[in-house]
């Protein structure tokens, strides 16, 4: 799997917001959709296409066009899909489709418990996003379940990560024959002995949508 850290000074800029305590949820969803959109103008750099020639008011011109079927954009559930508007954001005509999992926080495993996706995802490239990787289980998770779909190109979206997280999703998909790449804002110094990242941003989905208990 190869790894790309996103260096840039408006990443890293939006970044550093997100992870203040004081941002609250309103600007922590506006700073996560541009900051999603700069990550997927990296990610989105294999996307495929073909050639297509268009009328322009003085001439003809050569220029490409997304290939059919378009990519398929899988957020897991649910903070997952705090992302998903800059995303689509970047490429509106791609479809969707919703994976969720959820970590048992005394094994620190995942376990599927909703899907939303096509039965036979053949040909497709399906870009995956999810806020933080920090075990690695639940992404890793998610690109098995869209291989044995079909998917033979994968790109995940990351705000952050954890080094446990990357090798975790290196293991499980090492034998997949499956390109896979992951696109992060930042990569974080470890996981502490609860499974959270550090420094981390605190847990994305309640940033995002509160509910905190």
């Amino acid at each position: 799997m190869q790894v790309i850290a996103v260096d840039h000074p408006l990443v890293a800029h939006k970044l550093t917001m997100l992870r203040r305590t004081n941002t609250d949820s309103a600007t922590f969803r506006r700073l996560t959709e541009q900051l999603v959109t700069l990550l997927g103008y990296e990610a989105t750099r294999d996307v495929r296409v073909h050639g297509v020639e268009v009328q322009t008011p003085v001439a003809q011109a050569s220029g490409v066009h997304l290939d059919d079927p378009p990519p398929l954009v899988v957020p897991i559930l649910r903070a997952g899909l705090g992302m998903l508007e800059g995303m689509l954001r970047l490429m509106p005509t791609a479809e969707v489709g919703f994976v969720g999992m959820i970590r048992n926080e005394a094994t620190l495993e995942p376990y599927t418990y909703a899907e939303r996706l096509p039965k036979d995802l053949s040909g497709r490239q399906c870009y995956v996003l999810d806020p933080m990787l920090a075990t690695g289980g639940s992404l890793g998770g998610t690109i098995n379940f869209l291989v044995n779909r079909g998917a033979d190109h994968i790109t995940c979206i990351c705000l952050i990560a954890a080094p446990e997280g990357i090798e975790r999703v290196q293991e499980l998909t090492e034998d997949l024959q499956v390109p896979c790449t992951l696109v992060v804002a930042g990569i974080d110094d470890h996981l502490d002995d609860h499974g959270y990242i550090v420094p981390g941003l605190g847990d994305a989905g309640d940033r995002l949508y509160g509910l905190a208990e």
